[in-house]
């Protein structure tokens, strides 16, 4: 706990509290908690947005509502934040159960994503606002800066749609195959058809961050068919 937070630049003063932000709801289900990360996380998600909208709204005043939450859209995204959370190594923390450690938790997109936010959510909680935004600006910074350039939003639905209109004359329709686990830890599974045929597939915990994976899947695949 003491280097992962030396390494976070933070001194959390209540380690139970760190604790528990690590704490998968498999755990907690296991060893008969009743406590795990889901409400820091709830906490932390709030807090997060409100650090990335801060830092957006002064950064860029020039750009407008609609371009400002986009940017945001992929900085809270649940590819970014599990990548940062990689980075803190918070894989490496995390309390699973045994079954979600079999099935590779640890690498699991949504878990690093809900433990980042927990873990924001337990920073709020012990040092105040201060801290939590110094360390959430520490972590976003540069992923806002990255996203923000010339194609900055990734909207990959917009792009295929775009590109649909163009090539095919018509829309992309995305369809559900299948979801699947309990109502707070589902997984949907989305393909994206054009002219009745399926040009990708995703997953993701929602239905929109699902159709993002398989438009981006599609998206890509076209263009590299139109370069060759």
């Amino acid at each position: 706990m003491a280097a992962f937070q030396k390494a976070a630049g933070f001194k959390i003063k209540n380690d139970s509290l760190l604790n528990l932000s690590f704490m998968h709801r498999s755990y907690s289900n296991e060893t008969e908690k009743k406590a795990n990360n889901e409400r820091l996380e709830f906490l932390g998600d709030s807090i997060l947005g409100a650090v990335c909208a801060t830092i957006l709204f002064e950064t860029y005043p020039d750009k407008n509502e609609g371009e400002l939450a986009k940017i945001k859209a992929v900085v809270v995204s649940e590819d970014i934040l599990s990548v940062i959370a990689q980075n803190l190594h918070i894989d490496k923390m995390l309390l699973l159960g045994k079954g979600e450690e079999n099935s590779g938790g640890r690498t699991k997109k949504a878990i690093l994503a809900d433990a980042m936010e927990a873990l924001i959510g337990a920073l709020y909680i012990d040092m105040g606002y201060k801290a939590a935004f110094d360390f959430v600006s520490r972590c976003i910074k540069p992923e806002i800066d990255c996203v923000s350039g010339e194609n900055y939003h990734k909207d990959y639905k917009s792009l295929l749609q775009e590109y649909c209109q163009q090539v095919f004359r018509c829309y992309p329709e995305y369809c559900l195959v299948k979801k699947s686990g309990p109502e707070h830890e589902r997984t949907f599974w989305m393909e994206v058809r054009i002219n009745e045929t399926v040009y990708g597939n995703g997953t993701g915990r929602n239905k929109k961050s699902a159709e993002q994976e398989a438009a981006k899947v599609a998206y890509e695949a076209l263009q590299g068919n139109r370069s060759e």
